[in-house]
């Protein structure tokens, strides 16, 4: 990794300083070595579940690390793509003040039209062609909202009129999955073009439309997307969980950085997330002291 980057991840990751591994050029990263370093850790602890693996999904630049994983890239030119990918929207995400707005609302929230009042508020203000739309479906009643600051400082102001019972602004800096990422899509989709990239081995699922990748234009085309449009991780959870009644649910492992993603699949699907396991990149305590 520290070929391909040009910097060393592996003390920046373990040493920080936080605020730089925080930047998104860094993180993203960060999050596909760490995840697929867990993978090498499972696989090292537990070989069996990686070898009857039958599917992978990746959130957001998970879906890199999903993809390596899965034999349809390779490891130093996917993330030579995720260095290109997370440098372009660094820099997007400094062209325009935006962020994430993170939402849990009640059953009868309407989130797409608090967007649109949303909009038409950064309108008043004087904002040219506001953004302010869904960027992540995480699980039922909880949305990830992103755009101009203007627009989710509106939507927390007045979150009860729109029954949001939490909002929280997510640590980045910039309005990922929206088109106010439009300047990363170019440098990805040249990177990706000269990336020989491969049937995956094992069905994984894409957060632009929460079905499998069928072929290799398929991903080229998707990754380019996924960039600029909201991750459908909830219905994402939907279609890799879909079974007949009374057929058992299969092992979940979430690999890689934080327990978040078991988090959302336990309010998508309780029977499923009965199976779940966490493994994380580093050491285990008991293995380190021993």
């Amino acid at each position: 990794a520290e070929k391909v980057l040009g910097y060393d991840l592996l003390s920046l990751c373990l040493e920080g300083p936080p605020d730089e591994l925080d930047r998104t050029q860094h993180c993203q990263p960060a999050v596909f070595v760490a995840s697929l370093a867990a993978v090498e850790k499972l696989n090292h602890q537990q070989p069996k579940v990686v070898e009857r693996c039958v599917a992978a999904a990746g959130y957001s630049v998970g879906e890199f690390a999903a993809l390596v994983f899965a034999g349809a890239l390779g490891f130093a030119e996917a993330l030579y793509a995720v260095k290109v990918r997370a440098e372009a929207m660094q820099k997007a995400s400094e062209a325009v003040p935006s962020g994430m707005l993170s939402v849990i609302g009640r059953r009868e929230a309407n989130y797409k039209f608090a967007c649109l009042e949303a909009r038409k508020h950064c309108e008043s203000l004087g904002v040219e062609n506001p953004v302010c739309e869904i960027s992540n479906y995480l699980f039922p009643d909880s949305r990830v909202i992103a755009g101009h600051l203007q627009a989710l400082e509106f939507l927390q102001e007045n979150a009860r009129k729109y029954y949001f019972t939490r909002t929280k602004m997510l640590p980045v800096s910039g309005a990922f999955h929206t088109r106010l990422m439009e300047p990363a899509v170019e440098p990805l989709a040249e990177v990706l073009k000269s990336i020989e990239i491969q049937k995956p081995l094992v069905s994984v699922y894409s957060n632009v439309n929460g079905k499998k990748y069928m072929h290799s234009k398929h991903i080229q085309k998707l990754l380019v997307k996924q960039v600029v449009s909201p991750v459908l991780w909830e219905q994402t959870m939907h279609s890799v969980y879909e079974r007949k009644q009374g057929t058992e649910f299969p092992y979940t492992y979430e690999v890689g950085p934080g327990k978040q993603l078991g988090a959302v699949l336990k309010k998508c699907n309780l029977k499923a997330w009965k199976q779940y396991n966490h493994v994380d990149a580093l050491e285990d305590e008991e293995t380190r002291d021993a």
